[in-house]
């Protein structure tokens, strides 16, 4: 989908030239991350998962729309959040293949996502994927298997987001960044961005806290989120942690690129897992 595009190379140009403004902007950037499509365009069903809809409560109000597709047997719960644009639907495939591991997936749509209600923000994205964890963490532990976050692109920040947050026995991070102000930088070779926009969505910082076993994967070749600021994140994070290069692949084909091999590695690191309690 051509709009994740948008996210780094429309967007994060024109809030670099408004950044002088600072606090007062901060709506306008979460309009210009946010790609969000209320249409959903078909359910796990459609690829032979079995699924139920549930509604995730935040602030008291059940506004989060989740799936949660259950494997026969699971060796983890997923906790899948996933990029800028579309909704959980245009993850099937992503769904499908975790599924095919023999691993339970809980995925969600962020506020003004699908069927989600409310509008998107960088604190909604927050306090969604924290309802989504906790959740996501009680289905852990009814099935008493490890519970793991997987995010991927502005999904990493959703996940690193979660770090600190009990019961998680590890985390994915694909394709994802440090802050806002470094996507800006290498995208636009600006030498000043202003502190204010590095605390967006600032995974650099919130990375250092985590508690967890880590894995990142990154396409070498990503000009989307570059690979540079992947491996800025991986530096900044505590061990035990993993960096996994996928040569030639971009933003957007980090399987198909590397093939079964991808599935393979996730496998490894996920049956390394042990379950925390909470």
């Amino acid at each position: 989908m051509q709009r994740k595009h948008v996210f780094w190379r429309g967007a994060a140009g024109i809030l670099l030239f408004l950044g002088v403004v600072s606090m007062g902007l901060n709506g306008i950037i979460d309009s210009f991350v946010f790609f969000p499509d209320k249409q959903l365009i078909g359910t796990p069903n459609d690829l032979e998962m079995d699924y139920r809809n549930l509604w995730i409560t935040v602030e008291k109000e059940k506004i989060i729309h989740a799936w949660w597709v259950p494997a026969p047997d699971p060796g983890a719960v997923v906790l899948f959040c996933h990029g800028n644009a579309g909704n959980i639907s245009h993850r099937l495939d992503n769904l499908a293949g975790l599924y095919r591991l023999g691993l339970s997936v809980l995925i969600f749509d962020y506020r003004g996502y699908g069927k989600s209600r409310g509008s998107a923000s960088e604190e909604a994205l927050y306090a969604d994927a924290r309802a989504a964890c906790a959740r996501a963490g009680e289905l852990a532990r009814q099935a008493a298997v490890p519970l793991v976050v997987f995010g991927r692109s502005l999904g990493g920040a959703a996940a690193v987001g979660l770090v600190e947050e009990p019961g998680i026995s590890g985390m994915i991070l694909e394709s994802t960044f440090t802050n806002l102000a470094d996507m800006a930088k290498v995208q636009y070779h600006l030498p000043w961005t202003g502190s204010w926009l590095a605390g967006r969505f600032n995974s650099l910082d919130r990375i250092k806290n985590a508690r967890t076993p880590l894995l990142f994967i990154h396409g070498n070749q990503d000009y989307i989120v570059p690979f540079e600021l992947g491996k800025r994140l991986f530096q900044a994070a505590p061990e035990p942690k993993e960096f996994i290069a996928i040569e030639g692949a971009g933003h957007n084909d980090t399987i198909e690129t590397a093939g079964q091999a991808y599935y393979e590695k996730l496998a490894q690191f996920i049956n390394s897992l042990k379950m925390v309690e909470s």
